[in-house]
Order: C-alpha cells, then sequence, then structure tokens
C-alpha cells in the first residue's frame, strides 16, 4: 500500500498560462509605447537569441536590464504583486486551474516551477496556497539590476532547484506538467507526465 503523498510540478508560462507572463508584465508596467519602442530597442538581441548565439538566460536578462535596471525594489515588487492580482487571472487556462484544484482536492504538493521571476508567480501561486520555486531577481542596494540570483531556473536548472527544495522520492505518485523543451528535464522526473496537455 502506497502511503506516500502525491506532488504535481507544473511549468507556468504555456503550460498554465495562455501567453508568457514577462511580455505582459512589461506592458503592464511600461505601457504599450514604451513596450514596443523597447522591443524595437533590443530586436537585434532577439534575432540573436533566436539564431542561438545567446542563450535564454542572456536574452531575458538583456530584457530586464533595459526595462528594470535601477528601479527600487519596493516599487517593482508592488507592480508584481498588482500584476499577479489584476491581470495574472485573466491569463489562466481554466483546465490547468482545475487540474491543479483536483490534486489539491486529493492531497497532493503542487508547486509551481518558472523561469519567470518569483516576483510576480509567487503572488499567483500564493492566493492559490500552492508552493513556488521561480527565477530570482538580484537586488543590490534595494534596486533591481536585471540580472538574475543564481541561474534561470529552466531547463537542467529546474531539476536542480527542485532536488533542492525537496526528495522526490518522498513523493508517489508524482506527475509533471510542462509545454516546452526547457520543461523536458522536469517532466521526466514524473510518473505521469504530460506535456501540453490544456491546449485541446
Amino acid at each position: 500500500m502506497n502511503t506516500k503523498p502525491g506532488l504535481a510540478l507544473f511549468d507556468f508560462d504555456g503550460t498554465i498560462t495562455t501567453h508568457d507572463t514577462l511580455f505582459e508584465f512589461i506592458r503592464f508596467s511600461k505601457g504599450s509605447s514604451a513596450f514596443y519602442t523597447g522591443f524595437l530597442f533590443l530586436s537585434p538581441m532577439l534575432v540573436l537569441f533566436k539564431a542561438g548565439i545567446i542563450s535564454n538566460s542572456q536574452a531575458k536578462q538583456y530584457v530586464l536590464s533595459y526595462f528594470f535596471k535601477g528601479m527600487d525594489v519596493h516599487t517593482f515588487n508592488q507592480w508584481c504583486k498588482d500584476f499577479a492580482k489584476q491581470c495574472i487571472p485573466q491569463l489562466i487556462r481554466s483546465k490547468a486551474l482545475d487540474e491543479i484544484r483536483q490534486h489539491q482536492a486529493n492531497g497532493y504538493k503542487v508547486v509551481i516551477v518558472s523561469a519567470s521571476p518569483e516576483n510576480w508567480v509567487k503572488p499567483w501561486a500564493d492566493s492559490l496556497s500552492v508552493e513556488c520555486i521561480a527565477t530570482r531577481m538580484e537586488v543590490i542596494a534595494g534596486k533591481i539590476t536585471g540580472k538574475f540570483q543564481g541561474m534561470n531556473c529552466h531547463g537542467e536548472e529546474k531539476v536542480e532547484r527542485i532536488r533542492a527544495y525537496l526528495n522526490t522520492n518522498d513523493f508517489s505518485p508524482i506527475y509533471t506538467y510542462g509545454d516546452t523543451s526547457g520543461d523536458r528535464p522536469m517532466l521526466a522526473l514524473g510518473n505521469h507526465a504530460h506535456y501540453k496537455p490544456f491546449r485541446k
């Protein structure tokens, strides 16, 4: 008889949400005009990313530095909380939310594992009473630098962060959910792995 609790690990952007929340957060906090102007300026960097010359992590830090470098962390975090409350609920896939609630009803530990900054992912996760592992933003002298504290929570780093957070051997079954190649290492942790499950 299995006496271990179940575990459900969910990617956030594209799996639970319909859109990438980084772009939506920039639009929310900076406005559409600054959003489009910024990405026009950043377009050469985005070409390098698409060509595989710079990594996902490097590209994200370029974007975050352009829009938020030097911002007071308290102001940044308030924007993140407002975004989590006002905008994220509109981006959530209803089937994903139903799946989370079903796992909670079954007594499973539910953890969101995201490459997006925890500054806005965690407030939303907290609102559902689920746990969160996400990319951490670097703060120096109370200011956002635009860089990461540690590694981008993407690819193999998701697995490293999960294993630092909990012992997967303590759980059975393990459900995993993702939608990109960057989620495949995490998906492999599950004995019930689901790739793009909520898009039908």
